[in-house]
């Protein structure tokens, strides 16, 4: 049985393969500390691709003067922290005498000063793509998190970076947060003649929440009011330059930079930023008709870990972009003298959100025009995603949580790592993209995940209830482990008080493998027996 478990799952893992455009491929929700339920600053990340899922929590480093650090492109693909695989020195900056810890995910996240970063790709124009600038954005993101406190601290870093040694990746969006403030930030190249690179950066305001989903968000720019917008120096004479902005009407970022990106008509979001928008504010009236969806709403409510997790593991359930809810079936329960309120038709249990392009291509060739997909927010091939909380009532070590799922966002269970912490567990240090295998943490989620996926309208029953219990463990659990931190602070204990973190955390993670190790087997179970 084990062997047929192991084909069915290499089979089912075409669940996995991306449909959508290859910049389409992340969201990122941020939360100001008075838009959220606690005062946490959040922002977020799903890494909606085929990006490597190892991870590892540096340590602090002291270094001579006169050092010098290598700036990489291709670690985002590598098995294992030690490999060098694929990897290609691009150039040399000089080091600084001591660098931060830092959670290092294939886009590094959070660091032990609680400052955090999410990202997405909005691609931008190829126009202005210069290869032979030094920096992806990977790699600013890592150099920031060693060197940088805060986020505004963050953005001025990586403009003097890329001002520098040049930035050669395409349109980036670093959503970036620290324990008083969450920011956005947009770049791209200067264009293939210049080294160099143009950006803007806008603070969200404290009662706001904002969503980037691989679209530019960034529309116009009041450089004065310093408080709130950062820019590069040249972030108007390139677009001028370029012929991108007359130089007349008011100058919009997004307008001049992305132009729309890879969408039919100009517009400054997707489905995904106006479904998020108008789930936490369903009464400002938005709607997909406006040219421009400002970059920040007021939510009604204010804004947990959970609503944050559920709108990142979302698929537009009870609207009419609902995939799995157009393909209905006729109700078995329906009789000649059943009550009137009895529907003729359900959804079909084998309808899920993620369903693959072949599937609905079946569907479509039968003439079921209802069937066309909408990218949603969580999708199957999404390598693993992060909401981390940056806390200013706490010590850095234990205020700052990133929350972290592998695989699909929608189905996966979340777990805490600290910014305090010394290590992560040992199945997280093994990247899973590259082939199935059992000491990849990945694997033990995504296989009870595409199984999961066969019935989905019979599984999620359990499998969801699965899923949202780690968040209220974590819930319930970590006021005690903040105590218990401080407490060890207190006495002066800072070995023990890393110590705490580090083993809570690798429990934590070692409950959501079990459980999903015990999911993995019912399913095959009920599979084979043909449910």
């Amino acid at each position: 049985m084990k062997k047929l478990f192991s084909l069915s799952l290499i089979l089912l893992s075409a669940f996995g393969a991306m449909s959508q455009s290859p910049s389409d491929a992340c969201t990122s929700i941020m939360v100001g500390k008075k838009a959220s339920t606690d005062g946490s600053v959040m922002t977020s990340h799903t890494c909606d691709s085929w990006y490597r899922t190892w991870m590892q929590m540096t340590k602090p480093q002291d270094y001579p003067n006169d050092t010098i650090m290598s700036i990489y492109d291709g670690r985002m693909h590598t098995e294992y922290a030690s490999s060098k695989d694929g990897m290609k020195e691009k150039g040399t900056i000089p080091q600084v005498r001591h660098t931060f810890k830092f959670l290092d995910t294939a886009y590094p996240c959070l660091n032990e000063k609680q400052l955090a970063i999410g990202e997405t790709t909005y691609t931008g124009r190829d126009t202005m793509q210069n290869k032979k600038g030094m920096f992806m954005i990977e790699e600013l993101e890592r150099v920031v998190l060693e060197r940088c406190s805060t986020a505004r601290d963050a953005i001025t870093l990586m403009g003097k970076l890329i001002k520098e040694y040049g930035y050669g990746d395409s349109g980036e969006c670093l959503t970036i947060a620290d324990p008083k403030e969450v920011w956005i930030f947009e770049v791209q190249g200067e264009g293939p003649d210049k080294i160099g690179g143009v950006w803007a950066a806008v603070r969200i305001p404290d009662d706001h929440i904002a969503v980037s989903a691989n679209v530019s968000r960034i529309g116009k720019l009041n450089l004065k009011d310093k408080d709130n917008y950062m820019a590069s120096d040249n972030v108007k004479d390139v677009a001028k330059k370029m012929g991108l902005w007359d130089g007349k009407e008011e100058f919009s970022f997004w307008k001049a930079y992305s132009g729309g990106n890879y969408m039919k008509e100009p517009k400054n979001y997707s489905v995904r930023e106006l479904y998020i928008m108008n789930e936490l504010a369903p009464n400002a009236g938005f709607n997909d008709s406006m040219e421009e969806l400002p970059l920040s709403v007021k939510p009604e409510k204010q804004v947990s870990v959970k609503d944050v997790a559920r709108l990142l593991g979302s698929y537009y359930e009870g609207t009419p972009q609902a995939l799995c809810d157009r393909l209905k079936v006729k109700n078995p329960a329906k009789k000649a003298d059943s009550a009137a309120d009895v529907p003729d038709s359900i959804v079909s249990n084998f309808a899920n959100p993620w369903m693959r392009p072949d599937e609905i291509a079946v569907y479509e060739a039968m003439g079921d025009s209802a069937m066309h997909n909408i990218r949603t927010v969580s999708v199957s091939w999404c390598a693993y995603s992060t909401i981390i909380q940056c806390r200013d009532w706490l010590p850095d070590g234990v205020g700052g949580v990133a929350w972290v799922c592998l695989d699909n966002p929608g189905q996966s269970p979340r777990f805490p790592i600290f910014a305090g912490s010394t290590d992560v567990p040992e199945l997280l240090k093994i990247c899973g993209q590259h082939r199935e295998r059992d000491d990849a943490a990945l694997w033990r989620y995504r296989k009870p995940n595409r199984l999961a996926t066969i019935r989905w309208g019979q599984s999620r029953k359990f499998t969801e209830p699965a899923r949202d219990y780690f968040l209220t463990k974590g819930e319930r659990e970590l006021p005690m482990v903040e105590t218990l931190y401080q407490q060890y602070l207190s006495e002066g204990n800072e070995e023990g008080a890393a110590n705490l973190l580090t083993d809570y955390q690798k429990d934590f993670f070692g409950a959501t493998i079990n459980r999903w190790d015990e999911l993995g087997n019912r399913l095959w179970k009920q599979h084979w027996a043909g449910f």
